[in-house]
């Protein structure tokens, strides 16, 4: 009787269950769909960071990359002596002070030469002034002051006797004004791209007022 009740307050431990081959189907198909998805994941990433890439370099390339051409103009125009004429005896010599200004749009530096600004009436040249050579920094503008003199000691009788006399009598004199800069872009210390800045300009002088509008392009 007393072994009948050990029997019953102590039974054997309980037997592992093997997993039925269902379950092992479900379990390795289970993995597999995982294994997919993260693939699917990765693939997802990859594309989206070639997309990215491909993205970052063409706006570089269009906007880093790309050499565009500095500009050349005058600044302000500062008379400093103003000798005319008069329509009989029609003549000027006239000195002013002005600002070369050489506008850098590029990521990179931009190293030119030396070079005239060439001042002209009527295209008979009546002044010129030495711009030397000089590095604009990237997205930068340089300012060059130069004081220059005009005069009209190389124009022909027949261009002084009509058209000169004619602008001294209405008091406006107009000059135009030609420079242009042979240089380099450089960039990223790598590429070097060759750039020609040139500047024309027109320039009437107000000789009463003595003030003068510049019209450049």
């Amino acid at each position: 009787m007393a072994e009948k009740v050990n029997q019953q307050m102590n039974p054997s431990a309980p037997t592992n269950k093997q997993p039925s081959r269902d379950e092992e189907s479900a379990t390795s198909l289970s993995n597999q769909e995982l294994r997919k998805k993260k693939r699917i994941k990765l693939g997802i990433y990859i594309a989206a960071f070639v997309v990215f890439q491909a993205i970052v370099i063409t706006a570089f390339s269009l906007t880093v990359m790309r050499v565009k051409t500095p500009k050349v103009r005058l600044g302000t125009v500062m008379l400093q002596d103003v000798k005319t004429g008069n329509q009989t005896s029609p003549s000027f010599d006239i000195s002013f002070t002005t600002q070369v200004r050489i506008k850098n749009t590029n990521f990179g530096p931009y190293k030119y030469e030396s070079t005239n600004a060439t001042f002209t009436y009527q295209g008979v040249t009546v002044g010129q002034v030495s711009i030397p050579n000089g590095k604009v920094r990237f997205c930068s503008t340089k300012k060059v002051t130069v004081t220059v003199s005009v005069n009209s000691n190389a124009l022909p009788i027949s261009t002084t006797s009509t058209t000169l006399g004619s602008e001294l009598g209405a008091e406006v004199l107009t000059l135009n004004n030609h420079a242009k800069l042979s240089g380099e872009v450089e960039l990223m210390f790598v590429m070097k791209k060759k750039k020609a800045a040139e500047m024309n300009c027109t320039m009437p002088i107000d000789l009463s007022t003595k003030a003068v509008q510049l019209n450049c392009n």
